[in-house]
Formats: structure tokens, C-alpha cells, sequence
């Protein structure tokens, strides 16, 4: 799909106030003339023990989101994953399979450092080897962030809990990427940094 089929599509989504993805909208394939959006420090901060939330929009632009259980940056850091529970995640997962748009917010809790990136190529797929490590290592950072917030292990790990069966993963390219740390910047484009 062309760059100006797409942009036509989101003026009729405007003016219709709906949006418009013909039942033969594919993910279509980014590629990158410029630096990724995501530089190396903030491929860190995206894998660390940080709060993800995977929101999407359904064809009636009704939001929903979900909780995420870890995420692996591309080692060129032109696509991003993240993990969900294919049960709790539903909804998100229906309206990404009618639209392929994705936003999602990464935030440390103990400084409210927040990022989100935006993609309009998400795909849902399983799961690669060592992504159930990956999943492990997240439940293990998060609950450390949280517990000096208050917050005891055992409710992190439940509120992160999944079976290995329900997991899937969703993949992306940020096309948009933000700083949304409360203050003067927030709402800002994400600076990279070589």
C-alpha cells in the first residue's frame, strides 16, 4: 500500500468520523531512509522494568487497552515487540486485527520517566525462542521497581501472570515516538541520540 492510499484512507477516517481500512489492509512493511526512532538508551529503558500499555482504537474508535508482560527491541531498533496475554488482551488484539495501529506507553513508576511510540504496522504473531526468558526477566524488574513504592512481589507477579500458552506477540515499527514525562516536555518527539 502506497503512503498516499494510507493518507487518503485517514482524511476519509476524519471525515467520517470512522475509521476506513479496506477488508484488504495488509501490515505493510517500513522501511527506515533515517536513523530508527529508538536510539540504544531508549532500547534500555523500553526493556527494563517499566509499566507497558498497549492501546488500540476499534473500528468505531472506541480505545481499549492492555497490559503488557515485557518487551524486546530488534537489534537495529527498527521494529519493537511486546507480550500480552492473548485472553486479557482481546479486545486490543481484535482492534489491531482491524486496523493494524498501536500505541504504546512506557513509564517507570519510580521517576514517571514516560515514552510512547506509535505504529501503524503492528502484526500479532507467537512467540521466539528465549521470549519466555524475556517475559521472566520483565515480571523480575517490575516487581523490583514497584516494591520500593510499596508494592510486595507476589501482586506484581499476579498482576502479571500468564500462561505460556496465552502469550502472544505484537510487533511494530514506531513511526512516532514521544517523551511523555509529566513537565514542560511532555508531548514532545523522542530526541535520539547517536
Amino acid at each position: 500500500m502506497t503512503a498516499g492510499l494510507f493518507a487518503g484512507m485517514m482524511m476519509l477516517t476524519k471525515a467520517v468520523k470512522k475509521p476506513y481500512f479496506p477488508c484488504f489492509f495488509q501490515p505493510v512493511s517500513m522501511t527506515f531512509e533515517r536513523e530508527p526512532l529508538v536510539d540504544v538508551r531508549h532500547a534500555a529503558f523500553l526493556q527494563g522494568g517499566v509499566s507497558i500499555c498497549i492501546g488500540a482504537c476499534d473500528r468505531d474508535l472506541v480505545p481499549t487497552l492492555v497490559r503488557a508482560t515485557g518487551c524486546r527491541v530488534a537489534p537495529d531498533r527498527c521494529k519493537v515487540t511486546v507480550f500480552l496475554s492473548a485472553t486479557q488482551g482481546a479486545l486490543v488484539l481484535r482492534a489491531i486485527r482491524d486496523n493494524c495501529m498501536v500505541t504504546v506507553v512506557f513509564s517507570e513508576p519510580s521517576t514517571h520517566k514516560t515514552v510512547q511510540l506509535k505504529g501503524r504496522d503492528a502484526e500479532i504473531g507467537g512467540l521466539q525462542a528465549g521470549d519466555i526468558h524475556i517475559v521472566e526477566r520483565y515480571r523480575g524488574a517490575f516487581s523490583r521497581e514497584l516494591e520500593p513504592l510499596g508494592f510486595e512481589e507476589i501482586l506484581v507477579r499476579t498482576l502479571l501472570t500468564c500462561p505460556p500458552a496465552d502469550l502472544v506477540s505484537l510487533s511494530f515499527t514506531p513511526c512516532e515516538a514521544y517523551s511523555q514525562t509529566p513537565g514542560p516536555k511532555a508531548g514532545e518527539p523522542l530526541q535520539a541520540t547517536a
